[in-house]
């Protein structure tokens, strides 16, 4: 059973501040979500504890004053320290986004709660036999990738093995038949890839660069959802 029938993973924004060419990541999140963008994650590998903490609030302000509070979704990648420290100070922070090597789900849902969003990055290698083995009882989706090589998160799509993996349409339409909860895509992403991902059954695509790197990021968020909102 899915914990969280409300949660819209459909058009996903990661930014921080490596790729918001300079702008304050509150620039990038508010025009994103006006223009539909249903999910925010923050992930920086740079930034301190404290520095996450500020772009967690600087993101929820954004989103509040674009009235989405409700709507839309706000995430920590991989750190749970942050997630509960922001919500500490107030911060609206709905949960996490965990990769493979990061702190286990069930650790998350023990300190976030049965209400939190904890998201959890598939594994690269075997993809379509850890989804369909993998107990989901303590994640509300799989991000899955890349779909294409990207310069935004170089190793994205490096196994264990060292081997490289992208993910073709084929693949991820029988990673959607098979999962037992929503899924979304991402990897260098582009607005023509959105047709072929809608088609495969995936609930949603994940971007970084396409709308944080784009010199309009809101003409940039506006294409991709609207392609992605077409019957």
């Amino acid at each position: 059973m899915k914990r969280n029938r409300a949660l819209d993973i459909s058009s996903y924004l990661i930014v921080g501040p490596e790729n918001t060419k300079g702008r304050p990541v509150a620039a990038i999140v508010r025009p994103a979500v006006e223009q539909g963008f249903t999910c925010v994650q923050i992930r920086s590998k740079v930034a301190s504890a404290r520095e996450l903490i500020g772009l967690c609030r600087e993101a929820a302000e954004a989103i509040a004053a674009a009235g989405k509070s409700d709507s839309v979704t706000l995430l920590v990648n991989d750190r749970l320290d942050v997630a509960l420290a922001a919500r500490a100070r107030g911060i609206k922070v709905d949960g996490i986004h965990v990769g493979q090597k990061d702190i286990p789900p069930d650790i998350c849902r023990r300190y976030l709660g049965e209400a939190a969003i904890i998201g959890l990055s598939a594994r690269t290698n075997e993809l379509l036999d850890y989804v369909r083995n993998f107990d989901t009882c303590d994640i509300d989706y799989f991000g899955a990738g890349p779909l294409h090589p990207t310069a935004s998160k170089p190793d994205a799509g490096v196994a264990a093995d060292g081997s490289r993996h992208t993910r073709t349409i084929a693949e991820l339409t029988e990673l959607s038949r098979i999962s037992p909860v929503p899924v979304v895509v991402g990897g260098g992403v582009k607005a023509a890839d959105l047709p072929s991902l809608k088609a495969a059954g995936v609930d949603g695509f994940f971007v970084i660069s396409a709308v944080a790197g784009a010199d309009n990021p809101a003409a940039a968020a506006r294409e991709l959802t609207g392609i992605w909102k077409r019957p």
